[in-house]
């Protein structure tokens, strides 16, 4: 048994009761898939993405992973502290939450938090844990989000439509056995990221063909 709300035209929230059938509909293109259809996840080629979505490789499962562990439960303490410092927003979650826009059918949305502003404008909360373990690392995340991050949310502002998106993310690094933690956010309006999610949309749609057609695209390798 699962909920369905409407919450647009064309648009549904669906709250799955567990995890596990949170797992078994996660069918297309999810917000960490599409990085890789673009070419921009250092984890994942766009080669072996259609492998997975073709059902020639069976995706690496890290749930067990100590950072995937850490980021789970860092995650509501870092939504309710983002609330704390930003009370102008109200801040909704979902739970096991996935939303679909009856235009992209190939395409979902699972968000670890929705906002609404002072003028009704709904927007997205994402929520990133990182270990810097080189300066690289950090360098990356300067005055930008990560280019794999920023096709995350761009995914997330197409499917469901919405205007805005925060995102808070926790940079965690040890210097000589002390933690240092430093936080950063990002905001990004819809407006002036409109050509950006229209070039995504078209490469998400052209994936998606090959997956269905089983023709292999062309390798694209990610910047190192």
């Amino acid at each position: 048994m699962h909920e369905v709300a409407q919450i647009a035209p064309g648009i549904q929230r669906i709250q799955f009761e567990t995890f596990a059938q949170w797992l078994d509909a996660r069918h297309g293109i999810g917000g960490s898939d599409a990085s890789a259809v673009m070419g921009l996840n250092p984890y994942k080629t766009n080669e072996e993405l259609w492998m997975e979505k073709t059902g020639q490789l069976i995706p690496e499962d890290i749930s067990d992973k100590d950072y995937v562990k850490y980021g789970h439960d860092a995650e509501p303490l870092l939504r309710e502290l983002f609330a704390l410092d930003f009370p102008e927003y109200k801040v909704e979650y979902y739970g096991d939450n996935m939303i679909r826009n009856e235009k992209y059918l190939w395409a979902h949305a699972s968000l670890d938090g929705e906002l609404v502003d002072s003028d009704g404008r709904r927007g997205i909360l994402e929520i990133k844990t990182t270990n810097i373990l080189q300066s690289m690392q950090l360098e990356k995340w300067k005055e930008q989000i990560p280019d794999n991050y920023y096709i995350q949310v761009l995914h997330y502002l197409l499917v469901t439509e919405y205007d805005f998106v925060e995102l808070k993310a926790q940079l965690k690094s040890s210097w000589k056995g002390e933690i240092r933690l430093q936080t950063k956010h990002y905001h990004i309006e819809r407006k002036d990221v409109a050509e950006d999610i229209k070039l995504l949309k078209k490469e998400e749609e052209r994936f998606w063909q090959m997956v269905e057609r089983k023709q292999k695209p062309a390798l694209i390798l990610p910047e190192i």
